[in-house]
């Protein structure tokens, strides 16, 4: 059995925008006949076979855009999704959110699904499981079936689209450098595994970073690495009990909030024996007691970018493809009572 071909290959073939190669397969008067002929018969002889993912075609717009987050209850993809929502509003486009909840097998099931003819293009932050994998095949497929991604937040090398991140590395650099300059020496860190590229790995090397700069010397005792987001803190208690901090700097406000339960349930006053600072500039720090001091991520200013891109891409006219961008959100420490 010959290989399926898609409308993309068969652009690339003949040197022809998607749009050309897709009317001339419904032998659309125009398209010349000699054109017609020639990519409807490479069609055949290639078995293609029209694929409902070709519909983010310009010229059969849904106007709808698929979502699709590791979840929705963090303040920053909620405040991601407000943005990417509020713009393709003025742009005429309507918003579906799908929610992986952090799994690879989740995040595969919804692109299969709005990607049956729902929607035109995707913008997505990966899960964990899926960062975890390493395994990024459903991402690529509909790319190359014509259909446009904007990854946010959660990206990676291994996919060619627009992107629309933070970052994270001053960000984490800033903010632990904050910590020293109030005299701290004992900086603790809770992030999460190396393999969440961003989150895990690139805030890891900007604390190590501003710890060494300092002239500090870098104890991976104080670095702890943990796996579930919402509940498993006992090293957290471990390291109250065994390790002497006097600074706590966590990736996500949860993590923070929850640390300073622990310490100050073993007896530590926040912010004088231990200050705090933690990711993510949501209700949880504001509301928190002491109030939480953060790293502002600005997810409304994300989604905003993210749905530009996106739109931009879908509407732009000729047969070039524009060049795949990635912008960058810088991040701003917002001052409170822990720290």
């Amino acid at each position: 059995m010959k290989k399926k071909i898609t409308l993309k290959e068969i652009s690339k073939r003949f040197n022809v925008s998607i749009s050309t190669v897709s009317k001339a397969l419904k032998d659309s008067p125009e398209i010349s006949e000699k054109t017609r002929k020639i990519i409807q018969e490479f069609a055949r002889e290639h078995n293609y076979k029209p694929n409902n993912i070709a519909l983010s075609l310009k010229n059969q717009k849904t106007k709808n855009l698929g979502i699709v987050l590791p979840e929705i209850q963090h303040f920053f993809f909620s405040s991601i999704t407000t943005g990417i929502e509020k713009y393709a509003t003025q742009r005429g486009y309507n918003v579906i959110i799908c929610i992986s909840n952090e799994t690879f097998e989740k995040e595969v099931i919804n692109m299969e699904m709005l990607a049956n003819g729902s929607i035109d293009g995707f913008i997505m932050a990966l899960s964990q499981g899926t960062e975890k994998a390493g395994d990024f095949h459903h991402i690529n497929e509909v790319i190359n079936r014509g259909m446009p991604v904007v990854m946010i937040d959660r990206v990676t090398d291994q996919v060619e689209c627009d992107k629309v991140v933070i970052d994270d590395f001053k960000g984490t650099y800033d903010a632990v450098n904050y910590l020293i300059e109030k005299g701290k020496r004992r900086i603790a860190m809770l992030t999460m595994p190396d393999y969440m590229g961003s989150v895990g790995k690139l805030r890891t090397e900007g604390y190590k970073k501003a710890i060494l700069d300092a002239g500090i010397a870098l104890d991976e005792n104080l670095i702890l690495k943990l796996e579930d987001f919402y509940s498993g803190f006992e090293p957290v208690e471990a390291l109250f009990r065994d390790q002497e901090v006097d600074a706590v700097f966590a990736v996500t406000e949860f993590f923070a909030v929850s640390a300073m339960k622990i310490a100050q349930k073993a007896g530590y006053r926040i912010p004088e024996d231990i200050s705090v600072i933690a990711f993510t500039d949501g209700i949880i720090s504001k509301s928190s007691s002491p109030s939480l001091t953060t790293v502002s991520q600005h997810g409304e200013e994300i989604g905003e970018r993210a749905a530009r891109l996106l739109i931009d891409r879908l509407e732009s006219e000729g047969d070039e493809e524009p060049p795949y961008t990635k912008e960058v959100v810088s991040t701003t420490l917002v001052k409170r009572e822990s720290a």
